[in-house]
């Protein structure tokens, strides 16, 4: 079976500011961002890694490219890993899109959403499942590191978990954590979700607040 280790981004100013930084350029890593993907690649430096896939978005590779070096591994960016597009939302505090008439329909019946001027999140699933798909046949039996975002993430291991689009919102996936798929056997097997063990209790409460869109 192919294992797809599912990471998140590490922690950055725009999940301290409880802001949707969506797909604008230039979010970077924070310095305590840094120090949580520097931990989870001592802790994955002794598993064989054949290939590191990302978002294309800066947190994401600077996340990939931390947990690459201890492989010698190149990160390749894939467009379909990338943010979910929020169109009008992107750049607004979450506070804020709290008070939209939208806000409920995204927390609970997802499936029935179109962000304003963006794309659904019934769309970001299956261009995420699809790019998963085509990476576990071109790596059969390999283990691969794939690097995105929280909401991806959280759609992916519904959709592997057999759970509808509405339930993803009950998953937390958290900066810097850990989950693992196995695909390619006679069913899908998510066999390990938000594994943060490799953070310390400070690191694990950096950039932590979980909303739409960090």
């Amino acid at each position: 079976m192919t294992q797809v280790l599912l990471i998140r981004h590490a922690a950055n100013a725009s999940l301290d500011r409880g802001v949707i930084a969506g797909r604008a350029p230039g979010v970077h890593l924070s310095p305590e961002g840094e120090a949580q993907a520097e931990s989870l690649a001592r802790r994955l430096a002794s598993l064989e890694i054949q290939a590191i896939y990302a978002s294309p978005l800066e947190r994401t590779m600077e996340t990939a490219q931390i947990i690459a070096a201890p492989h010698d591994l190149a990160v390749t960016a894939l467009e379909d890993l990338q943010e979910a597009d929020f169109g009008a939302w992107a750049g607004a505090s979450l506070e804020d899109l709290q008070q939209e008439d939208l806000w409920p329909t995204v927390q609970f019946t997802p499936s029935q959403v179109r962000f304003p001027g963006g794309e659904s999140p019934r769309e970001m699933q299956s261009r995420a499942v699809g790019a998963i798909e085509d990476l576990r046949r071109e790596h059969p039996g390999q283990t691969i590191g794939v690097v995105s975002h929280g909401d991806v993430i959280k759609s992916v291991a519904a959709f592997y978990a057999g759970l509808p689009l509405d339930m993803f919102q009950r998953i937390f996936v958290g900066p810097a954590s850990l989950t693992i798929l196995e695909l390619g056997g006679s069913m899908p097997r998510l066999v390990c979700l938000n594994d943060t063990g490799h953070l310390s209790l400070e690191q694990w409460g950096e950039g932590s607040v979980e909303g739409v869109g960090e």
